[in-house]
């Protein structure tokens, strides 16, 4: 059975990104999936005086391994003042000391939300452009504006918005 991972970037126990990525995975049939916490991979920040000093951190060889044992990622970036969160940018930049290629060109639905009506469409914007070149294998991506009126119990309620979604979700679907 092909096996997924699904995490959100952000490290919000409450995450509404971790929500849309959980319940995206859910959608994807016959697979088995992992939804991965930033939370369980707390790491010092990234620096060079860091990592000569005391080498990448077992957490980011771990959330490494995962990524790199999958047959594909769903990944809901949350959108910090327009850019990807600390915590997600953390991992990022470990793991790419470990591999530069990180994402390993295993298929990605790629995904961000936000509680405003852009959706976290500039995280998504940066993350389509830049992850190709991190060996990124992008092929679905979606976004879910004011995320408290589109979801709710778990699902998202706005019928085009599911729709396309579930378009998406077929592209990563066949992809994997």
């Amino acid at each position: 059975m092909k096996k997924i991972i699904a995490f959100a970037g952000s490290n919000s126990k409450t995450s509404i990104n971790k929500k849309l990525a959980a319940y995206t995975a859910s959608l994807v049939k016959d697979v088995e999936v992992s939804v991965l916490d930033l939370n369980d991979f707390e790491l010092p920040i990234y620096g060079v005086d860091e990592e000569a000093k005391n080498g990448i951190p077992e957490h980011a060889k771990k959330f490494f391994e995962l990524i790199k044992s999958s047959d594909g990622i769903v990944l809901s970036l949350a959108e910090h003042n327009g850019n990807y969160s600390v915590a997600f940018k953390n991992i990022f930049d470990w793991m790419s000391r470990i591999e530069q290629k990180l994402w390993n060109n295993i298929p990605m639905i790629l995904m961000a939300t936000s509680p405003g009506g852009r959706g976290g469409s500039t995280v998504l914007s940066i993350a389509k452009n830049g992850f190709p070149h991190m060996g990124g294998n992008i092929v679905a991506d979606f976004s879910v504006p004011s995320f408290y009126d589109n979801f709710n119990e778990g699902n998202i309620i706005n019928e085009e918005l599911k729709t396309q979604l579930n378009v998406e979700v077929l592209k990563f679907q066949n992809s994997i």
